[in-house]
C-alpha cells in the first residue's frame, strides 16, 4: 500500500474512528485502525463489535467525477499509487499525523509495518494480521430510507439522554426507533423517566419493525453528521442498522430485547395543567435544587391559580423557596420531582412555554417539550418541604 493524501484531512477521518476504537480491549486487535487503499478511495475501519465505522477520503479523482464544482475543493484529497491495506495502532497512528507540520503525509506498508512520512518527519508503526481484524459491514443503499441530517440529530438528542446507563434491563440502554405511517418515532427510558419524539418521514411506504439502537451506536450517528442540512441515509439489517453520511458509513448492533410498553406510561388523561415560561422555570427549578442533597434529591411543585412555589430542602444545607407565575387553574396541587430529570428535559425544549400535566401527586407528570415532543417524569415521594 502507498498512499499520499492531505494531512488535516486524513487527521479529522481519525480522529472520527477514534470514537469507536476502544484505548483497552480483551482482544487487541480491536485497538487498531484498518486502513484500504482501493483504487478511489482510502477507507478507515474501526469497531468495539458493538459499533463499527468505515470512514472514505475520496481520491481527487472521485472527487471530480462526482461534481464538476468539486475540482477546485480538496475535501479528502487522496493519490493512491498502490491499493492495500494495514491494520495499526489507532491512537498511535492519529497522535502522529496530529502533530505533524507537513500539508501532506504518505502512508507506505513495508514487510510488517506501516511508514509514515511527511517532508523530514517518518514514523514506522508495526502492522497487525488483517485477516484477524473483524468485518465490518459495506452500506447498502438499496431498501433504505432518508432523513435530514439537522432533523436525526434533533430527534437523538431530545432522547438519548433517557436512556439507562446503570446495569439493569438492556433493552432500556438503547433507543427504540420505529418508522410506521410515514413517521419516524424515538423513544427512550429508564424507568424513571420517559422522552418521546417523532417526525414525519416520506417514505412511500416504507416501513420496519421497531427496532432498539444502542445509544453509543446513536450518538456516533449523530457525530458524522457533518451538514445539518444534508440528506443521510439508513438501511436496517439483519441484526444490526446502517447508517450513510457524507462519506461516513457507520453501522450499531441492534440491542436484542423487549422495550417497555411505553404507550402505558404516558397519562391519556390529567386533571390538573400548569403552563410556564420555560427558561424561567429552568433557572428557578435550579435555584431551589442547589440546596438539594443525594439523599433527597426533590423539589416540590405547588401550584394554585396563577402561582407556582418550588421548595426544596436538605439536611445538611438548609432549605430554599422560589416563586413564579404561570397558567394555572383550578385547586391547588403539588408534586414532587428529581429536579435534574426535569431539567434534562428542559434543555431539549423547543417552545417557549412549557406544558404539565398530572393526575395527582403520585401519577407521572407529563412536559410537553415541543410539537411532537413529550416527556414524562416519574414523581418522588419524599418530603421537599
Amino acid at each position: 500500500m502507498k498512499v499520499t493524501c492531505d494531512r488535516e484531512k486524513l487527521r479529522e477521518g481519525l480522529a472520527v474512528v477514534n470514537n469507536v476504537i476502544p484505548a483497552r480491549s480483551t482482544k487487541p486487535v480491536l485497538e487498531n485502525v484498518k486502513l484500504v487503499a482501493k483504487d478511489d478511495c482510502l477507507e478507515l475501519v474501526g469497531t468495539d463489535l458493538e459499533v463499527a465505522i468505515r470512514y472514505k477520503l475520496l481520491s481527487h479523482q472521485q472527487v471530480a467525477s462526482d461534481d464538476e464544482s468539486a475540482q477546485s475543493d480538496t475535501h479528502g484529497l487522496v493519490e493512491i499509487a498502490e491499493p492495500g491495506v494495514a491494520v495499526v495502532p489507532a491512537r498511535v497512528a492519529l497522535d502522529f499525523i496530529r502533530d505533524l507540520v507537513g500539508n501532506t503525509v504518505t502512508l507506505e506498508t513495508r514487510d510488517n509495518t506501516l511508514h509514515i512520512f511527511s517532508g523530514p518527519d517518518t514514523c514506522e508503526l508495526v502492522t497487525a494480521d488483517a485477516d484477524e481484524y473483524p468485518t465490518v459491514n459495506q452500506f447498502d443503499p438499496e431498501d433504505s430510507f432518508t432523513i435530514q441530517g439537522g432533523v436525526f440529530t434533533r430527534l437523538v438528542n431530545q432522547t438519548a439522554f433517557a436512556a439507562a446507563r446503570e446495569a439493569g434491563r438492556y433493552a432500556m440502554h438503547g433507543v427504540l426507533m420505529d418508522l410506521s405511517d410515514e413517521t419516524l418515532k424515538m423513544v427512550a427510558t429508564d424507568g424513571r423517566r420517559l422522552a418521546l419524539t417523532s417526525h414525519p418521514i416520506p417514505t412511500t411506504g416504507y416501513s420496519h419493525a421497531p427496532v432498539i439502537v444502542p445509544a453509543k451506536g446513536m450518538q456516533l450517528f449523530c457525530r458524522v453528521v457533518d451538514d445539518p442540512l444534508s440528506q443521510i441515509a439508513f438501511h436496517f439489517y439483519e441484526n444490526e442498522i446502517g447508517m450513510q453520511a457524507g462519506n461516513a458509513e457507520v453501522f450499531a448492533r441492534l440491542i436484542d430485547g423487549e422495550f417497555p410498553k411505553y404507550a402505558a406510561v404516558i397519562p391519556s388523561s390529567t386533571a390538573e395543567r400548569m403552563e410556564a415560561d420555560s427558561d424561567l422555570l429552568t433557572r428557578k427549578l435550579r435555584l431551589v435544587a442547589n440546596v438539594t442533597g443525594a439523599e433527597a434529591r426533590a423539589v416540590r411543585l405547588s401550584m394554585k391559580t396563577g402561582e407556582l412555589v418550588l421548595a426544596g430542602h436538605s439536611a445538611g444545607r438548609g432549605e430554599a423557596h422560589a416563586e413564579m407565575e404561570v397558567e394555572y387553574k383550578g385547586d391547588a396541587a403539588e408534586i414532587a420531582f428529581n429536579p435534574d430529570y426535569v431539567l434534562e428535559g428542559l434543555k431539549h425544549c423547543e417552545k417557549q412555554t412549557v406544558a404539565l400535566e398530572f393526575n395527582d401527586r403520585l401519577s407521572p407528570g407529563k412536559f410537553t417539550l415541543g410539537e411532537n415532543y413529550t416527556y414524562v417524569v416519574m414523581p418522588i415521594t419524599v418530603d421537599a418541604t
